[in-house]
């Protein structure tokens, strides 16, 4: 990992070395509840400091101030690409997985073979080229904030599409995120399609109200167990067997000892590495 602020000294420092071109690599959504996750890989000229003065972490700059940047990065970037991961395949295999697998899927849409890459908080097995992890990075990489630019700025305007045909959600104001007004949206008209259905408040929502998901849902470990809670039965399999897909094609156990929230499944280590049990 690689601390500090070092916003355009560690694109210079690599480009020096000769490991450059160098591209970095950032997501908007993981931590939604609605909406698609995208993901963004961007490459920087390192003249351009002078030229991207408001570029810093896409979080901490106002709408104008993403959409000017956004604009401004487009024009000067060398080179870019922006991937849309839908909900439907966040829900299939997971967002951990799709995260990994969406950050891939940047490095290797760039036209410019990147010779080093930089990713955000956490090292992505499997890129295109010798890489490293940032903690921070959008904070202090400028290639990795030009990416969280294009990738936010991209999934605010999806978001703002779907208010269009949802407006009862609020989808323009809080992005898919899990705000009180969301979360009393999702209480009061139940989950849209938009919705992550793997995602443990919507899960537990969708069983409170008796609907079952339209497409296949991995369920984490917490929903799985949000959703006994909210089912009020002993039997997990029995709540989701009723209550979200009569046809399972993974066996589903009660919760046990040991198993963690986050990334493990309720099913056992066997379907550890999709973080969750699956409901076709």
């Amino acid at each position: 990992m690689v601390r500090g602020d070092l916003f355009w000294g560690l694109q210079g420092a690599l480009d020096r070395r000769g490991l450059g071109p160098v591209a970095g690599v950032d997501e908007a959504g993981a931590g939604a509840c609605a909406g698609p996750l995208v993901v963004a890989a961007c490459v920087l000229k390192q003249t351009d400091a002078a030229k991207l003065p408001e570029l810093t972490d896409s979080k901490l700059m106002t709408a104008k101030a993403r959409d000017r940047v956004y604009d401004l990065v487009l024009a000067r970037a060398v080179d870019y690409s922006v991937i849309v991961i839908p909900t439907a395949e966040v829900d299939r295999y997971g967002i951990r997985v799709m995260n990994l697998e969406g950050m891939r899927r940047a490095a290797a849409a760039l036209r410019v073979q990147p010779g080093y890459i930089l990713t955000d908080g956490f090292r992505v097995p499997g890129l295109t080229a010798p890489n490293a992890a940032v903690i921070k990075g959008d904070r202090s990489v400028a290639c990795i904030a030009a990416a969280s630019v294009l990738a936010k700025v991209t999934r605010d305007r999806i978001m703002a599409g779907y208010h269009e045909d949802l407006p009862h959600y609020g989808f323009d104001v809080h992005k898919g995120y899990s705000t009180s007004d969301h979360l009393a949206a999702l209480r009061e008209h139940g989950p849209s399609d938009v919705h992550r259905w793997s995602y443990t408040n919507v899960a537990t929502v969708a069983v409170k109200r008796g609907l079952r998901p339209t497409r296949p849902v991995l369920l984490t470990y917490a929903a799985l167990e949000k959703a006994m809670e909210a089912g009020a039965a002993a039997n997990l399999a029995a709540v989701l067997d009723e209550a979200l897909e009569p046809q399972l094609s993974l066996p589903l156990h009660a919760p046990v000892a040991g198993v963690g929230h986050n990334e493990r499944s309720a099913g056992g280590a066997a379907a550890r590495s999709r973080g969750g049990a699956r409901i076709s």
